[in-house]
């Protein structure tokens, strides 16, 4: 009797092995092929079954085993696969392949999809506009300072106040959130792309809205703030400390000294103009000219610029100075900041070269 147990105990231990080996081995090959997220069109002919296209899945490389691709649809009972095209992708898997698939084809192919990074100004904005769809950049850059339109704008999004009118060249430069969305087909309008950024900036902002009430700085003044970062450096692991130099320069009652925003006040772009003598042009953007923060955003900054400012790093660095490649180098004294712009200077790797 006691062998017995023995042997019926070692039979559950290897059954609960196999089945956890089993469960493994299922998952693994109904996960993403890659992360690969390049979309691939896939088309399903009139008469095919989630169980035919299997072949054809696996020949495209979306997915990494056509039998437990099967499994799968046997096991959940999938049904009801529409002729159609569909956008799909390597790094999906086989549950998201099958959950877009049953949602039916919405494949369309004049969809267009727009990238704007962080850190572009609305110039930039405008000329990426003009490059992806129909509207000219003369056009994106008059509705973006349209005054009946912004005066809508202010209306219907919390973040926006008539302070973004007062003096800016565009009162919504430093709201448009950067991010990748896709639009119905090249005759988008303006008001239409401008939606979406603001409402995503609303989201965004929304996740930081308690840290905004509670700063000392207003949202505009934050946001300002945040393009500078944004504008002047690359790596986000030197953005709290870029927000710490401002922030001190700030309470120290010193100029803020952004070659970023005397670069935008003149109406020259970074890496595209040269500097020449731009810190001493009079405008209210000029940190080199003005006292404390410009009158608004010279680029429009993702989170992580915008996080840097609600909480930046505790540093004793009153000087930051970026090279060419947007490498930021930090310094304590007048003295290392200057030597720094000696050296970049000399390797022809500074901005005001």
């Amino acid at each position: 009797m006691k062998k017995f147990s023995v042997v019926a105990g070692i039979l559950v231990v290897v059954s609960a092995l196999l089945i956890i080996i089993g469960c493994t081995i299922y998952k693994v090959n109904i996960g993403k092929v890659s992360n690969n997220s390049e979309l691939i069109e896939f088309e399903v002919q009139t008469g095919q079954t989630f169980s035919t296209i299997g072949t054809e899945l696996k020949k495209q490389n979306l997915i990494k085993s056509e039998f437990f691709y099967k499994l799968y649809i046997k096991l959940y009972k999938i049904k009801g696969l529409e002729a159609g095209k569909y956008l799909l992708s390597e790094n999906m898997g086989v549950e998201k392949i099958v959950e877009t698939l049953q949602k039916g084809s919405t494949y369309n192919p004049d969809v267009i999809s727009i990238t704007f990074r962080e850190g572009l100004s609305m110039k930039q904005i405008a000329e990426l506009i003009a490059q992806k769809t129909n509207n000219k950049e003369e056009e994106v850059l008059e509705k973006a300072s349209d005054e009946v339109y912004i005066d809508s704008l202010i209306k219907k999004y919390w973040f926006l106040n008539e302070h973004i009118k007062e003096g800016t060249y565009y009162p919504i430069e430093g709201y448009l959130f950067p991010d990748t969305y896709q639009f119905l087909n090249k005759d988008v309008t303006v008001e239409e792309i401008f939606t979406t950024m603001l409402d995503q900036m609303g989201k965004k902002l929304e996740t930081v809205r308690v840290d905004i009430e509670e700063s000392k700085y207003s949202l505009h003044e934050i946001v300002t703030l945040a393009s500078m970062i944004q504008s002047e450096g690359n790596n986000i692991d030197d953005f709290g400390k870029m927000a710490s130099v401002f922030l001190t320069r700030l309470n120290q009652k010193m100029k803020l000294q952004s070659c970023a925003s005397a670069y935008y006040g003149d109406h020259k772009i970074m890496g595209r103009h040269p500097f020449g003598d731009s810190y001493l042009k009079k405008n209210d953007y000029n940190t080199y000219v003005v006292d404390g923060i410009p009158v608004g955003p010279i680029s429009n900054p993702g989170m992580d610029a915008i996080q840097a400012v609600l909480h930046p790093s505790d540093t004793d660095y009153l000087y930051f100075a970026s090279d060419k490649n947007m490498k930021v180098y930090f310094s304590k004294t007048l003295q290392e900041h200057e030597s720094t712009i000696k050296k970049l200077r000399e390797a022809g790797n500074w901005y005001g070269s």
